[in-house]
């Protein structure tokens, strides 16, 4: 210890016991104070730095400096004295934790820097500046790692770091060097210029085993070369590490773009399960080296420490940082916001792990102020436990060592609550069932015993089973995964076995999941999933056994496999306006000018609903009119968020269209019209979308208002082809809809995009009768109010027109009569459920014909655009008869759940011949009786 009395009246006007207390509580303080008294004037006037200003003056400090041996004994001169501060003010409790992890951070941030700026002016005046082919300037990145990366720097921490360069390429001195030469040199004089040990001491201890290779790698390396390693030989624990990689010195522009190249490493795009698996062994390494050490009161690394509340946060940021882009932080405290934000941690516990984490890093700091000692063990002589105690503003060591075992003991239980996946709501495998079906996957039985095992277990076709299993366990897939992907599927496709044959079709429950793991198995994280996860996969299995489409769209789609997870939402479906909520919550959070990333959102969230209304469909949970009605509400919240983000990203750039009427300026809009099964709301799982798209521009000077205008016509084409385009391009997440704009007037022929006063000069004067019909599927979707008000208006006054009844009768017959002759069934041994005599058009044709003879006279006849609702209205008109109606209405809607029933096994609409005999009987005959 050093004798420190001499100083306290230098602290003038403070407590003299307040600063006897914080001296007593660091030795480190007491040897640098000594040494330096002329620093105790500034700690007492001590204050809060402002942003930039502690970077600013280490720059200056260092800028004009000579020589090496000046440049090493500031830059420890300038560590010290800021150590001394920080120590100060934390001690003195002037300082919360943030600005004591902020200060440490930036302090080193500022000395690398600024001894890099050095050496780099020194290496340039000898070798000339290294360039890339192109001759464009380079300069050294240097990414900061670990707590350095997040901003969180404990007070005497090694410096984690890794070194690149853009390009290769030369210097362009007399004495030139390739580019790696370079940096690898400069690189080496920054790590001494920090780490080298001299009679002032060290700044830094550097590590720089966290780079490619480690210790056997380059110090420097490419981008192109990081990128390369990283996608050949990176391993899961990097990517844990570049979690918190950040560009803290060096080219930040350039260094920006290397991380935008490291980012698909990191964060991926499926929910990554395999991150719990990786972290809970590392975790279990770390325990195993903490035991062997007697680390176990290390308040870092042992139970419930610091490391346990970095993986708890780290973990969901591995697993779901590439679709939750907001997770993608480095520091811990706002990531334990973002995840009580997104639910994935309830408000008590990320509160409770922000205060452990909170108090286990004041522990963590005031154990290094001790004598700026690189440690995290709880000390062992009596009188330094009092004053750490004592500093932490505890009277005495047993209640410090109360408080510090709970908040342990809290973080402990979340730790070993999200590793473990939560227990108690996911029970463990039927052991014994798996036991045995373990020995046949693995090929340990003979063909008689497996067979009897299969049989035993259900299974019907032992032959066909038998074969794909072992094409699966023997097959190249299996040969040519990876010893972890082997592993996991070897622990997964024996409880695959035993749930399948709990399923009514065993035999097509196991080749149908089979095919999945197939279409996932390189991808083994999803296979961890679903091992942990046994509800997950009975869900699976359940699923794929009652629908080959779902089980496509799965194969497809594997991100579709979180949804497994929670089977009260799986089977219950959003409504409208849940939906509506849903995409917009998801929508913002992404750049509304990233088309790809637009798109890539979109389609994962329309693959995810429809994977829901599936599953409540499999389950009967839903009538086949409700499946319509979700499906239907899915495309309109598409359809009205993708028209919303083309309008503002044209009119960003174009302005808003605007035409002029009588001298007024007045702003013009923008509608969609749906039709067909759209307009009629009855969408099926691959229904395209038939839209019309409608504006109100007229009179004068139609143009967008911006700094770049545009005719209207211009801008509302572009914007129609853009909507298309984002609908229905072909992305790696499959396309959200096929999309028909032809039956807007004049079809194929005419604009894309058409004013609403043309639209209805068109309806009137030259639209056919079959249009007519398609009127009444039709209605307003999204868009202007004004548009879609006038629209229905429009649509009301076109077909309550006066119509000769036999004419209409002539007309619809002929166009019926037409379609049967190009689009029925050829073979009188099937039925097509949609297109065939007695089949769903005839009925849609019965109820369009019947109400454009009778809306003059009965305008109620068009309030709908459903069929069902349609024949409602016929029925209260008078024009059907009550059973007449009611028979058609559930004629139809059982045909129309025999066709949901056929998409979900991926057939078409033709069925035996002997199907719905009495049904189409009866339409045909209710056809005949109007319309023969």
């Amino acid at each position: 210890m050093f004798d420190y009395q001499a100083l306290l009246p230098q602290f003038a006007p403070l407590n003299s016991q307040q600063v006897q207390a914080v001296l007593q509580s660091s030795p480190y303080l007491q040897e640098q104070l000594t040494r330096h008294p002329e620093w105790i004037e500034s700690l007492v006037t001590s204050q809060v730095y402002a942003d930039g200003e502690l970077y600013q003056r280490i720059q200056s400090e260092l800028a004009d400096i000579a020589d090496e041996t000046l440049l090493l004994k500031q830059v420890r001169w300038i560590r010290h004295c800021e150590t001394v501060r920080i120590a100060w003010r934390d001690l003195m409790n002037l300082a919360p934790l943030a600005e004591t992890m902020r200060d440490c951070s930036d302090l080193a941030d500022a000395l690398v820097e600024a001894s890099l700026t050095w050496w780099y002016k020194d290496f340039c005046a000898k070798h000339g500046v290294p360039r890339s082919k192109e001759g464009e300037a380079q300069h050294l990145v240097v990414l900061g790692m670990g707590k350095l990366g997040g901003q969180e720097l404990n007070f005497s921490s090694d410096i984690d770091l890794i070194f690149a360069f853009p390009e290769a390429g030369m210097t362009d001195g007399r004495r030139e060097l390739d580019n790696q030469t370079f940096f690898v040199r400069l690189g080496q004089k920054l790590i001494n210029t920090l780490g080298a040990i001299t009679a002032d001491g060290f700044a830094y201890r550097v590590d720089m085993r966290l780079r490619p290779f480690g210790d056997a790698g380059a110090l420097a390396l490419s981008f192109d070369a990081m990128e390369h390693y990283y996608q050949t030989h990176g391993r899961e624990w990097e990517r844990y590490a570049m979690i918190k990689a950040r560009v803290m010195a060096g080219d930040k522009t350039q260094g920006a773009e290397l991380m935008q190249r490291l980012r698909p490493f990191i964060y991926r795009r499926y929910l990554d399960y395999g991150a719990v698996e990786q972290l809970r062994d590392m975790k279990a390494m770390i325990n195993r080296e903490a035991e062997r050490k007697g680390k176990a009161q290390d308040v870092k690394l042992g139970r419930g420490g610091i490391r346990e509340v970095e993986f708890i946060a780290q973990v969901f940021q591995l697993m779901r940082g590439g679709r939750e882009r907001e997770l993608q932080l480095r520091s811990l405290l706002p990531t334990l916001a973002c995840l009580k934000q997104l639910d994935l941690l309830s408000q008590e516990d990320e509160q409770a792990l922000q205060d452990a984490y909170c108090f286990l890093r004041r522990v963590e700091n005031h154990l290094q102020m001790w004598k700026d000692e690189q440690t995290h063990a709880l000390p062992n002589d009596p009188t330094q436990c009092e004053l750490l105690a004592q500093s932490l503003g505890f009277n005495d060591w047993d209640s410090f060592l109360a408080v510090l075992n709970n908040k342990r003991e809290i973080v402990h239980a979340l730790f070993r609550r999200v590793f473990a996946m939560d227990e108690s709501k996911n029970p463990p495998m039927d052991d014994k069932g798996a036991n045995n079906t373990l020995e046949l996957w693995s090929g340990r039985l003979s063909t008689t015993k497996s067979a009897k095992l299969l049989s035993d277990l259900g299974y019907k076709d032992i032959d066909i089973i038998q074969q794909v299993l072992s094409d699966l366990h023997e097959g190249r897939l299996y040969q040519t995964l990876t010893e972890l992907a082997r592993t996991r599927l070897d622990r997964l496709m024996p409880h695959l076995i035993v749930i399948a044959a709990q399923q009514t079709d065993p035999d097509s429950a196991l080749c149908r999941s089979i095919t999945i793991i197939q279409a996932i198995a390189r991808r083994s994280v999803y296979m961890s999933m679903l091992s942990d996860h046994p509800e997950a996969l009975a869900q699976l299995v359940k699923l794929v056994s009652h629908s080959i489409w779902l089980t496509t769209q799965l194969a497809q789609y594997p991100i579709l496999l979180d949804e497994l997870l929670d089977a009260q939402t799986l089977y219950r479906p959003l409504d409208r306006t849940e939906l509506y909520k849903a995409l917009h919550y998801m929508m913002a959070r992404v750049d509304e000018e990233d088309t790809e990333r637009v798109m890539e959102q979109l389609r994962q969230f329309k693959n995810t609903q429809i994977l829901r209304v599936a599953a409540a469909d499999i389950s009967k949970a839903l009538p086949v009119m409700k499946v319509s009605d979700q499906l239907t509400w899915i495309a309109e919240v598409i359809l009205e968020f993708t028209w919303q983000n083309v309008w503002n990203t044209l009119s960003a750039k174009s302005g808003i269209p605007t035409y002029q009427v009588n001298n007024e300026t007045k702003q013009a809009g923008f509608a969609i019209i749906g039709y067909g099964k759209l307009g009629g709301i009855e969408l099926g799982y691959g229904s395209d979308l038939d839209i019309v798209f409608l504006h109100d521009s007229e009179g004068e000077k139609q143009t967008t208002n911006g700094d770049k205008p545009l005719d209207n016509g211009v801008f509302y084409t572009r914007l129609s082809q853009k909507i298309i385009n984002l609908l229905s391009t072909f992305t790696h997440d499959g396309r959200l809809y096929e999309t028909d704009t032809r039956l807007r007037p004049s079809g194929a022929s005419g604009l894309l995009v058409s004013s609403i006063e043309a639209f209805r000069k068109y309806q009137f004067e030259k639209a056919w009768l079959w249009e007519h019909q398609a009127l009444l599927r039709a209605r307003a979707l999204t868009g202007s109010n004004t548009i879609c008000e006038q629209f229905e208006q429009i649509r009301r006054e076109v077909l309550c027109q006066k119509r000769d009844p036999e004419v209409v009768k002539q007309e619809v017959s002929a166009m019926r009569q037409k379609m049967w002759e190009n689009f029925s069934s050829k073979y009188s041994n099937t039925f097509d459920i949609k297109k065939d005599p007695g089949g769903i058009t005839d009925i849609e044709f019965i109820v369009q014909g019947l109400i454009l003879m009778h809306a003059a006279t009965c305008p109620k006849l068009v309030e709908w655009s459903d069929n069902v609702r349609q024949l409602e209205s016929l029925q209260q008109c008078g024009i059907l008869p009550p059973e007449e109606a009611t028979q058609l209405a559930d004629i139809y809607r059982a045909m129309r759940s025999c066709i949901h029933t056929r998409n979900l096994q991926a057939q078409d609409t033709k069925v035996p011949s002997e199907w719905f005999k009495q049904e189409r009987e009866f339409v045909q005959a209710t056809w005949r009786h109007y319309f023969s």
